[in-house]
């Protein structure tokens, strides 16, 4: 299901656990780390594919976690151009994301990458708040750091305005509006 601007409704997943770390995944076979994520079916709200999602990428299930917030508005990212798969029809030019916090309210043994058919990861630790900015593909960033930054609030109170923010405050590159 690809919009009329050629975005894919999808939902991002960021997990955190009782000491304000967050669930850093890596994909399967490959040298690179995210947040859980997963296309919205044409039958799904968000919330329903969050923890389908959920459930496929972590084998975490609906009691296993709390949700937290969610942002407000999609937050968008484009694929580079390389990415783009123009044969199809309609293309997709890229991602159109609601991003949940969830809080890991059950135990560690609850998660199983390999819950469902083939894993999206094959390892995965609990990382600092802000280092998914500066780690995740280059093209997600900004779209991270706009979620993280909305979401901060909701697990540092503390960091929600003034000085503790500085990575809301970083520069940031628009990739498609919210």
């Amino acid at each position: 299901m690809i919009d009329c601007d050629g975005y894919r409704p999808n939902v991002g997943i960021i997990l955190c656990n009782r000491d304000r770390q967050l669930f850093w995944g890596k994909r399967v076979g490959q040298d690179a780390w995210q947040f859980p994520q997963g296309g919205i079916r044409q039958d799904e709200t968000p919330e329903q594919a969050l923890f389908r999602e959920l459930r496929e990428e972590t084998g975490l299930l609906r009691e296993h976690v709390q949700i937290l917030g969610v942002t407000r508005n999609w937050l968008r990212y484009r694929l580079p151009p390389r990415m783009v798969r123009r044969q199809n029809r309609p293309v997709c030019v890229g991602q159109k994301q609601r991003w949940f916090l969830l809080e890991l309210v059950g135990s560690e043994g609850d998660f199983r990458l390999d819950a469902v058919g083939l894993p999206e990861f094959d390892d995965w630790r609990w990382i600092d708040y802000w280092r998914p900015v500066h780690e995740v593909v280059q093209f997600k960033r900004s779209v991270y750091r706009r979620a993280l930054c909305e979401l901060v609030p909701l697990m540092f109170p503390e960091l929600a305005s003034g000085p503790g923010r500085r990575e809301c405050a970083s520069p940031r590159t628009t990739v498609g509006g919210s």
